[in-house]
């Protein structure tokens, strides 16, 4: 792959649509299908044009991949993209959980 511009993005940044999908490589035909919001999510959904925060490119990232390589469709994808969010978010609330056992929760 070729990288015709880099940008450093932080949590402020705001991506406009079209740029999310030419910066995660997904086709110009996914990103005008309506389930794209349902991993996606804008910013505000009801906004002429939609936004995301920086931090969904690498969800569309992982989309496109997951697509590609286990040749799912959009249906598959939202789920495989809603359950791997879902994996920090419990290890975290497992680590918070231990830590409120007795003795910390060492094992």
């Amino acid at each position: 792959m070729k990288i015709k511009r880099a940008m450093w993005l932080h949590e402020q940044h705001e991506l406009l649509l079209e740029e999310l999908c030419e910066l995660s490589g997904l086709s110009e035909g996914s990103c005008a299908s309506s389930w794209i919001t349902a991993w996606l999510a804008p910013i505000d959904s009801d906004a002429q044009h939609w936004t995301f925060g920086a931090d969904r490119l690498i969800v569309a990232r992982s989309a496109r991949r997951l697509r590609k390589d286990f040749d799912l469709d959009p249906h598959g994808v939202a789920l495989a993209v809603t359950l791997l969010e879902r994996v920090p978010r419990s290890r975290e609330e497992l680590r918070d959980l231990r830590a409120k056992l007795p003795g910390g929760g060492a094992e």
